[in-house]
């Protein structure tokens, strides 16, 4: 990808959701492969990546396959075959997180960093690139001054930045979450999160007093970076990252159109940037990023810390409002809807908030519209799936959200797309018959030649016409036509099978012109001799989980190197989760906050809180100079008992963890 060369990429479960990513405009799709993702129940075969990749390549778009686990030693040879047949498939690049990767002999595929590699600092972006990535996905966190900051100590022309633009955000830094290991020995960086920030939390201070009781102060709301798209291309975001390789196909329909249309916008503005592909999409519904599950959406820290980046009250998707209960009945409930024209449908999915502010679901097996007349067909009635004695707390006046349209669902499982590429068709004559050329918006052409005696048309008045409507007609090919050049020394007729064999023709030998032009993105070489890592020593949080890993960092200047957390050495209490986030802040009990505020100040002291979940309890810990936040915990002993990890002595001289005060 070209500097001035902007990148929508988006997520594929499987590829039949990835082609439909390319249909919807994606410049570019990351796809799970058999294994070593990050996503561990969403892999899938060389022959399906393959079968992504043909399609992606018709319209220059690419596919970037993840394999961003840290390895086993075991698992160094298995990778690097399969990195082989990748490569073989067609894949464009790899996304990794694992630093032993680069010391292994691997086919010339490009190389992206994994967001699990914790981009956060300038000094980390410049070594990465310099140590052969081409293309980085910064932490989440950062504001916008932070990613200009990396912009301008890397370089646009070896190393694209990247950035998740919209999904799911984990609270952590990712790849400093190790709850999940330590409680249930499923690690999330080996694939396997068991999602411990999306559980309710019981937060007490260290006088045993309950701050927050059955919250969700771990969760946080769904990334939307829909406002900031321009703001993040000026300092210095070339692609622009859909979370979501869990998400079904009408979710990345969906995301990937709304962000397409908003780049377009963006593109016919500022002429000096493009699109990393080739075509433009018609949409046959209206993107909608609501209509999707979320939790409520935040840009997160793009424009500095906020207060509302939390889903406390539930990791569930709330919806959008559409009314208020007017009546409960025995078998079923009306609905005064605040919009008229609003409908609603068997199957939605519908929810309201209980007295404890816990949502509740409500699906409907049958809706009806009442209330013709004064009401305007605002009342509806309501049978749900399930019995309405188990809905609690609902009652007349309950608000009700919509968190699922049928109508909608239904939609997006219809063709929704078509993404086609312009080509200017001119058809000439020649000696003995006739030449057709088409000429892509890429420069790429494909022509065709006929032998064909002139014939006169019956009306010479429309000949011209009926020619220019036959070579129109390219049906359902990649191409749509932008003009049509006719030269001819006079109107001749030209059967219509003549015209559609000379087309077809054309088209073929205009996109083997596409597919032979198409060239591998190229694999970076690393600066030599090897550029220091940015420190000297690294503790578990580098997720060194293998000797070649070690053997990178060693050769990159790093004295004592500690083995990933995963090996089960750390045995006492350390940080298993490091987060921008802060569950301080989050209710009102920052020192910063309360700073100046009368009766407030010195009443709130940098004491550690407590989060309990049934017989789960772990500790905050503040870091106020950097403002983080530290999860505190150790690993089970259930944990380290079961586990079959073949323990590594990687260090020199064991570092000690360091806690925030």
């Amino acid at each position: 990808m070209l500097p001035h060369q902007l990148e929508l990429l988006s997520p594929a479960r499987d590829a039949d959701i990835g082609i439909e990513a390319v249909n919807h405009g994606a410049d570019a799709i990351y796809i799970g492969g058999p294994s070593f993702g990050a996503r561990a129940s969403a892999e899938n075969s060389s022959q399906d990546i393959a079968r992504l990749v043909k399609h992606a390549h018709r319209y220059q778009s690419r596919v970037f396959v993840t394999l961003n686990t840290i390895l086993r030693d075991d698992e160094l040879e298995p990778a690097r075959r399969l990195i082989h047949q990748l490569y073989d498939a067609g894949a464009d690049a790899l996304i990794i997180q694992d630093m032993g990767l680069l010391e292994l002999d691997l086919p010339p595929i490009q190389l992206h960093a994994s967001t699990q590699t914790d981009i956060r600092t300038p000094e980390k972006a410049r070594f990465l690139q310099d140590a052969g990535l081409s293309q980085i996905v910064l932490a989440r966190e950062l504001t916008l001054a932070q990613i200009a900051a990396i912009r301008a100590a890397t370089d646009p022309e070896r190393c694209n930045i990247e950035f998740f633009v919209h999904g799911a955000l984990c609270v952590a830094y990712s790849g400093q979450c190790y709850i999940s290991h330590a409680h249930t020995g499923r690690s999330a960086n080996r694939g396997d999160c068991s999602q411990a920030c999306r559980l309710p939390y019981e937060v007490k201070d260290a006088q045993g007093r309950i701050i927050a009781h059955d919250k969700h102060v771990l969760s946080m709301k769904d990334n939307n970076q829909s406002e900031n798209l321009a703001a993040l291309i000026d300092a210095g975001v070339r692609s622009f990252k859909i979370e979501g390789r869990y998400k079904d196909m009408g979710y990345v329909k969906n995301i990937t159109a709304h962000y397409r249309l908003l780049l377009d916008g963006i593109l016919e503005q500022r002429p000096e940037l493009a699109r990393a592909s080739s075509g433009e999409c018609t949409f046959f519904f209206q993107p909608d990023p609501d209509q999707n599950f979320n939790r409520e959406f935040t840009d997160y820290f793009v424009q500095g810390r906020k207060e509302d980046i939390g889903a406390f009250d539930s990791p569930k998707n709330p919806g959008q409002a559409i009314g208020w209960v007017s009546k409960v009945n025995a078998d079923s409930v009306e609905i005064e809807l605040s919009d008229p024209g609003l409908e609603l449908a068997n199957g939605d999915g519908l929810c309201y908030y209980d007295l404890q502010k816990e949502l509740v679901g409500l699906q409907t097996n049958r809706v009806e519209k009442l209330g013709k007349g004064a009401e305007g067909g605002r009342i509806w009635r309501i049978f749900p799936k399930d019995p309405m004695d188990g809905f609690k707390d609902l009652r007349k006046g309950v608000e009700v959200n919509r968190n699922r349209s049928m109508d909608w669902v239904r939609g997006l499982e219809k063709k929704s797309s078509e993404r086609r590429i312009g080509a200017w068709i001119r058809l000439q004559e020649t000696d003995g018959g006739l030449k057709l050329s088409l000429t892509d918006e890429d420069g790429h052409c494909g022509e065709a030649n006929i032998a064909l005696e002139r014939q006169s048309p019956r009306d010479p008045s429309q000949a011209e016409a009926k020619l220019r409507e036959q070579l129109a007609r390219l049906g359902d090919t990649l191409f749509t036509p932008l003009d049509i050049a006719i030269e001819l020394s006079a109107p001749r007729f030209v059967p219509a099978s003549t015209l559609n064999a000379l087309r077809r023709d054309a088209v073929a030998r205009l996109e083997v012109a596409r597919e032979q032009s198409l060239q591998r993105l190229p694999r970076a070489q690393p600066v030599e001799p090897p550029v220091p890592y940015p420190e000297d020593h690294l503790t578990y949080l580098a997720n060194v989980y293998n000797h070649k890993a070690r053997d990178f960092y060693a050769r990159h200047g790093v004295k004592v190197i500690a083995a990933a957390y995963e090996s089960q050495q750390e045995e006492g209490e350390v940080s298993l989760m490091i987060t921008k986030h802060c569950v301080r802040f989050s209710l009102s009990l920052c020192p910063k906050q309360a700073k100046g505020v009368t009766g407030v100040q010195g009443q709130v002291r940098a004491e550690p809180l407590q989060l309990i979940n049934g017989k789960e309890k772990l500790t905050l810990r503040f870091d106020c100079k950097p403002c983080e936040m530290h999860v505190v915990g150790k690993i089970k002993r259930s944990v380290i008992n079961q586990a079959a990890a073949v323990p590594m002595q990687f260090y020199r001289n064991r570092p000690k963890t360091q806690q925030p005060a």
